[in-house]
């Protein structure tokens, strides 16, 4: 089987009894595996060459041998072994034997650079605040992480950024070979570096999280895994940041949206969130989350992630859906559209003035809203609000826009069912 060249996703899988196992793993390993190989060797674009190379060999063996007891230690000791061959080719003749004696031995018995001590011993912590350096654009900070960590496809990274493949290889590209030239240290950086790469790392893991929330790919509706390894990222910041408001807002913001989670599935549809059952949701999250926002409260220093959070709060404070305070979240909307402008935000708040006023002032408001007609939330929303106003022929086009532009499976399988409702009604 050949091997990826850099920058490519992982081969097609050789045997489809494997197709499931070794996609998982890809999944699951894929950020632990490129981590602990930056670690070792430096060098991102390295590491990430030899990490699918790696994957590559599982693709052509475990079919065979079936795949080993502990599948990321397997990945990442291939991966290190060709690491090592390339080197040993690569180098000169008088350093080969150094740099060979340097790499023996087991990734956790290396000397350590004092330079390089951290008090979060986390490679993928390290990894997100390399990514996050601000010599990088925002969006290449954001879609290197989630390319590195989240083992996203360069497609799934492309839609997310609403540009094409090719453009988003060659800036992902482009930024691996800047970390590289700027020699910038894969690290958690000192504390008066800190506040120069959190917006980055909260950003990035935002969407980490989100990605797995709902991923954009069409062959899966969750990924637990991201979401997991978003909170457990966000934990770390929280322990290495305590006096940061914002990292306890993303937190609760997470964990708020994470306790909804048993609730968003019925057969492979998506459940939206008026027609949640809410005992389903996992208590012990909402009550961690809330006691966050209040403490968040208690600070004085609101922040997008933080309103963000209280929005999430005031959904989970109600037992039933009819019972939501949408005027307070309307409020809530408007402190966040003053913090942050943003489309998205705009497009939120025209749901909740809906909820507060009718579908029409909804529509009014999601009439002024610019730049999101490719976006699927905006037609799905839009769809919503047209068909509560019992304008059918214009929500059932706005449904067939959201189904198109919509990925995940169990959110194309929702819209596409209202579109089927929506049709027979109209005969």
């Amino acid at each position: 089987m050949p091997t990826p060249a850099p920058g490519d996703d992982p081969a097609p899988l050789a045997n489809p009894s494997t197709d499931t196992t070794v996609e998982r793993v890809f999944r699951e390993e894929y950020g632990r595996v490129v981590a602990a190989l930056v670690r070792r060797f430096g060098d991102i674009e390295l590491a990430e060459d030899v990490a699918q190379e790696a994957f590559v060999e599982a693709v052509s063996r475990w079919p065979q041998s079936g795949p080993p007891p502990n599948p990321g230690a397997w990945l990442t000791t291939t991966a290190k072994n060709r690491a090592i061959d390339r080197l040993r080719r690569e180098s000169t003749r008088d350093a080969r034997h150094a740099q060979a004696a340097a790499m023996l031995g087991p990734f956790d018995d290396e000397p350590v650079d004092p330079d390089t001590v951290s008090s979060v011993p986390d490679d993928r912590l390290r990894l997100i605040f390399t990514c996050c350096h601000p010599a990088l654009a925002r969006d290449a900070q954001v879609a290197l992480t989630l390319r590195l960590l989240g083992g996203l496809t360069m497609a799934e990274i492309a839609r997310a950024f609403f540009v094409d493949e090719a453009a988003m290889s060659k800036r992902l590209t482009r930024s691996k070979q800047k970390i590289k030239a700027a020699h910038i240290p894969y690290r958690v950086p000192p504390d008066h570096e800190l506040p120069s790469r959190l917006a980055g790392v909260l950003a990035t893991l935002y969407l980490v999280f989100n990605e797995g929330y709902l991923p954009s790919s069409p062959d899966v509706e969750v990924r637990t895994d991201l979401s997991a390894e978003a909170i457990r990222q966000v934990r770390l910041l929280a322990t290495l940041m305590p006096d940061e408001p914002e990292v306890l807002g993303l937190l609760a913001l997470m964990l708020l949206t994470e306790a909804r989670r048993p609730a968003r599935f019925a057969d492979g549809v998506l459940v939206t969130l008026p027609e949640q059952d809410r005992t389903l949701w996992d208590a012990r999250l909402v009550a961690e989350g809330h006691d966050l926002v209040r403490a968040c409260l208690r600070r004085g220093r609101p922040g997008p992630y933080q309103i963000q959070a209280a929005i999430n709060a005031v959904h989970t404070d109600a037992g039933r859906a009819q019972d939501t305070d949408w005027g307070q979240i309307v409020a809530l909307y408007d402190q966040l559209y003053a913090v942050t402008p943003t489309p998205v935000v705009a497009l939120n708040r025209a749901v909740a003035l809906a909820e507060c006023n009718g579908p029409e002032a909804g529509l009014e408001a999601l009439a002024s809203v610019q730049g999101l007609d490719r976006y699927h939330a905006y037609q799905a929303a839009r769809a919503d609000l047209l068909r509560r106003a019992d304008r059918v022929a214009e929500a059932v086009e706005a449904y067939r826009t959201a189904v198109e532009l919509s990925a995940n499976p169990a959110e194309r399988a929702y819209l596409a069912g209202r579109l089927a409702e929506l049709s027979a009604a109209r005969g």
